[in-house]
């Protein structure tokens, strides 16, 4: 049997952390005078009672290494329980929403899906959107990060959680856990303070700068308005355009940038790709609106390239509304949904190294049939890859589709419209936040869709940020007999 005390006392670690991130938004709430202050302290003092108790229970003299199967749990067992006390403010307070939607709202902010079914954002207060902004920007980088700040006291190796997670180390540069998660928080750090900056400097409001980068960054897509984007001024779609891209890069490759290594990253072929693809599909869209519409080139080259850029990316923020640009668009856009950004980066969705290697192997596989009796190995960048990784990679994407048709049958069953349902799914699996259909609200609030679609979204959520896999193996009775 699999010892769990050392996957409750980290957990419990990380719920107390949350706690003390409670405290900013009621700070911000109190300063205001405003009376929701008080359901942050009540939600802190829950959620660190309960951190607290579950550390104490499951600490543990006996320090050994993290198993695999122990860091499986752990990685399923973060983004379960921390969107269930993350749910607390949103009930206490306002919006005073009820659990499912609480848990969903807060589902889509941990894993940095960006849905919402919460109507009028710019009536909430600001502690409340503070709190969904700093949800997605722990969701995005965040609570790898403190998880792996926590494993070296309980002397673990945290490769084994860092893998489960779906990073991919980039052939171990930083082999310890520490050197990892002090690295990246320095990254995580700095895109942070660079995209607050370059916000303000257009002249937004420290709250919308900070609110906006939290969601930047992480690659959310969590805004204070339900406009969206459409309520900032149009300097700030470039501004989030290029933080949306540089959050998607692989952060190994800042590291490296860092310690003088610039060519990397210029040489990463998933990088090269995640640009060509983003240029090819802008081009596309900016060429098919300005024949369709006749619209003006420089507005719809700024307005096609952030919604690009945001959907790829699966951050999710809007500027308009994409249903009007035509049918091509959509398809389009749901295409980059679930391309995604590049490994070790905030993205979600299948992501450019997966692409990349099934575009090799169907390259191969036609070769194959041209030259039958000729060596056809799937190269990517000009290196062979190995065969386990390619089976994995079809694996992934077997059960990734497999997963997005159940969901939509799913939804269907709930009441949706077919529209609805496949965007839904699309959104949710890829966690890439907007969804279109006519259950789907004007401000694309998510409210009206019965309780049982949001249970759905929620699963589709926690199954795309975690890539399937490491959800999965958990069902599997082997895996519990260790």
């Amino acid at each position: 049997m699999i010892d769990l005390r050392p996957v409750g006392y980290i957990i419990g670690l990380l719920i107390t952390t949350l706690a003390a991130v409670m405290l900013i938004p009621m700070v911000v709430d109190l300063s205001r005078d405003d009376p929701h202050w008080f359901a942050f302290l009540e939600s802190a003092i829950i959620t660190g009672a309960a951190g607290g108790f579950l550390a104490l229970a499951c600490r543990s003299d006996k320090r050994q290494a993290l198993t695999l199967h122990q860091s499986f749990v752990l990685t399923s067992g973060i983004w379960l329980m921390v969107p269930l006390f993350g749910t607390l403010p949103l009930m206490l307070g306002a919006p005073g929403l009820g659990f499912t939607d609480a848990y969903f709202e807060a589902m889509s902010g941990v894993t940095t899906t960006g849905a919402t079914v919460i109507v009028g954002l710019d009536d909430l207060p600001l502690g409340a959107n503070l709190w969904r902004g700093l949800m997605q920007w722990l969701g995005g980088l965040g609570i790898v990060i403190v998880a792996m700040i926590f494993l070296p006291i309980m002397k673990v190796g945290g490769m084994q959680f860092f893998r489960s997670e779906g990073f991919d180390t980039l052939g171990k540069i930083l082999p310890r856990a520490m050197d990892i998660s002090s690295a990246l928080i320095r990254v995580y750090l700095a895109l942070t303070i660079a995209c607050a900056s370059a916000y303000a400097l257009l002249g937004l409001s420290p709250f919308d700068a900070v609110m906006h980068t939290l969601s930047t960054v992480s690659t959310g897509g969590f805004s204070s308005y339900d406009a969206s984007f459409g309520a900032l001024p149009d300097g700030a779609e470039v501004v989030a355009s290029v933080f949306m891209i540089l959050a998607s890069l692989p952060f190994i490759r800042y590291v490296q940038l860092a310690q003088g290594q610039g060519s990397p990253i210029f040489r990463d072929v998933q990088v090269r790709a995640f640009i060509r693809w983003i240029a090819y599909a802008v081009a596309a869209l900016v060429a098919y609106r300005l024949i369709r519409d006749d619209l003006p080139f420089w507005p719809v080259l700024r307005e096609t390239a952030f919604n690009v850029i945001s959907v790829m990316t699966g951050t999710g923020f809007a500027s308009g509304d994409v249903t009007t640009w035509g049918h091509m668009a959509l398809v389009v856009l749901v295409l980059m949904g679930l391309i995604g950004g590049c490994s070790s980066s905030t993205v979600c969705s299948i992501k450019v190294f997966r692409w990349l290697i099934l575009l090799g192997a169907i390259r191969a596989q036609i070769r194959r049939l041209h030259s039958p009796h000729r060596v056809q190995p799937v190269r990517l960048d000009g290196r062979v890859v190995d065969e386990d990784v390619i089976s994995s990679v079809m694996a992934f994407f077997t059960l990734f589709m497999v997963t997005f048709g159940v969901l939509i049958v799913a939804l269907s069953l709930t009441g949706l419209s077919s529209q609805t349902a496949i965007t839904a799914a699309w959104t949710s699996i890829a966690n890439v936040g907007p969804a279109w259909g006519p259950e789907v609200s004007a401000t694309g609030a998510m409210d009206g869709f019965p309780a049982a679609a949001k249970w759905v979204m929620i699963l589709g959520m926690f199954l795309g940020r975690l890539e399937l896999l490491s959800v999965f193996v958990l069902l599997m009775p082997r895996f519990w007999r260790g």
